[in-house]
């Protein structure tokens, strides 16, 4: 079977049901008797660096999305005369997520980050096990509550700082568990 074509189906699979497909899947969209025959042409596309698998095992998308082209700078300033020219291509996956393996996404509810320019509705992109820096966005787990803030050190202690003046300063009474460091933040207008 055709990369390309294979390529093509998991993409519109993994648009539809957003994981990738099983091997058994795999299969059943390329028409394979096997899951043998799915598991070697999953190998051929982690070979040629569209997929690859976790820790556990579990296959993740590397390059499966085509390159967007990039056309080069836009000013958001005074308007300039307008100069299209293909700069180079660039694959969103490439460019939001450099450790795939390590990396999760979760959609923003509330609007205590709004300040830090994350508004309700996006999709944060986090990195498991990157060790937080002071001033870092992070996802962390305080006293059972899942929540989203700044990371700062203060006399030696962990505090969480929302980006949006409503809100406490928030230093853990009990527990502290970090799910780990935002890296990129997308949001879809329409």
């Amino acid at each position: 079977m055709n990369i390309e074509k294979t390529v093509t189906k998991i993409r519109a699979y993994f648009r539809q049901n957003k994981r990738l497909p099983t091997y058994q899947e795999i299969a059943d969209l390329c028409g394979f008797a096997s899951k043998n025959a799915a598991f070697k042409l999953t190998q051929k596309l982690i070979d040629a660096g569209y997929l690859s698998k976790d820790e556990k095992g579990r296959l993740i998308p590397l390059r499966l999305f085509a390159p967007l082209p990039n056309m080069g700078i836009v000013k958001a300033g005074f308007p300039t005369p307008a100069e299209e020219e293909l700069d180079s291509v660039m694959s969103l996956d490439e460019y939001l997520v450099d450790h795939p393996e390590a990396t999760f996404m979760l959609k923003v509810s509330g609007d205590s980050m709004i300040e830090a320019g994350i508004q309700p509705g996006d999709t944060v992109l986090i990195e498991k096990g990157k060790k937080p820096k002071d001033g870092d966005i992070v996802v962390a787990c305080v006293d059972s509550e899942w929540t989203m803030k700044y990371y700062h050190l203060e006399q030696g202690q962990i505090v969480l700082v929302p980006a949006n003046g409503r809100y406490e300063k928030i230093v853990p009474k009990e527990s502290l568990e970090l799910a780990g460091v935002v890296v990129s933040v997308v949001r879809k207008y329409n």
